[in-house]
């Protein structure tokens, strides 16, 4: 068994290169969701904008130690974790240095592999029983990372017309890191988001991602929600912000599916 199995941490890269699909929402919320049942959850923010460090409390002049500082400066990761105020769940802040982070480890050794390296001692550590690598909506070398850094690609699909395109392409990208930096990444689930009953689109699209990946696709569909999208502007977590709401539990239960769906792969592989 791999040291990876051995450590009981899953690393998630929460990823879609399209933006605008819920990746951040579903990165804050799913994370919460499952601090929510039990699990001790480290939320890494590798988008320049940093607005899932946002999303979460934490406001710039909190970011003393980002993701720049550990991937560039070789700054301990465990060391710039930054408690959020919601019992078990840590965060590493993003901020706008990121943006150049590319350009500093073009020549750099090891440039794909600066998180996974960074990670490895939180492995051994047993700090957290999940990392998710919220990863900016390109596919550069910060996604890049993530994704070799991972155990597998989380992935949130808005229920729109170019859906399945867009996600061909990360599919894609997925298979090239596969082939040449992280052999075992896996696709942990397909997240539906932003989900419109009252629309016949949103169910012909959610018909469709099922047919062509199957149990693949989570069973939780992320509905579209006033109150999910109205909290990251109080610097909350839609399951503090409203927890009745809709999509707030929505994510409760996307929480459970990913831990059912994680003791399932860990029976099959002991």
């Amino acid at each position: 068994m791999s040291s990876r199995a051995k450590s009981g941490l899953r690393v998630l890269a929460v990823a879609n290169q399209k933006g605008g699909v819920g990746k951040t929402t579903t990165a804050i919320n799913l994370g919460t969701a499952l601090a929510a049942v039990g699990e001790r959850v480290l939320l890494v923010d590798s988008d320049p904008q940093g607005n899932a460090s946002t999303g979460l409390g934490v406001g710039r002049a909190k970011r003393k130690t980002t993701l720049y500082d550990v991937i560039i400066g070789g700054h301990p990761m465990i060391e710039a974790a930054v408690k959020t105020g919601l019992p078990g769940l840590d965060l590493i802040p993003g901020d706008a240095d990121l943006s150049g982070a590319e350009l500093e480890l073009a020549n750099a050794p090891r440039r794909s592999f600066r998180l996974r390296d960074a990670i490895r001692p939180i492995r051994e550590s047993g700090a957290y029983s999940y990392i998710l690598i919220d990863c900016p909506p390109s596919l550069n070398l910060l996604t890049v990372n993530a994704m070799s850094a991972a155990d597998a690609v989380l992935v949130p699909l808005q229920c729109e017309f170019f859906a399945l395109e867009g996600l061909t392409q990360l599919m894609r990208t997925v298979d090239l890191v596969r082939g040449s930096l992280n052999p075992s990444l896996e696709i942990q689930g397909v997240v539906l988001t932003m989900y419109d009953r009252r629309n016949s689109l949103s169910e012909q699209v959610a018909r469709d991602v099922r047919e062509h990946f199957g149990p693949a696709v989570y069973e939780t569909v992320i509905p579209r929600n006033v109150r999910v999208s109205e909290a990251p502007s109080f610097g909350k977590p839609a399951l503090v912000y409203d927890l009745k709401c809709a999509g707030s539990q929505a994510y409760l239960k996307l929480a459970r599916e990913v831990v059912v769906r994680e003791r399932d792969r860990r029976a099959q592989v002991a």
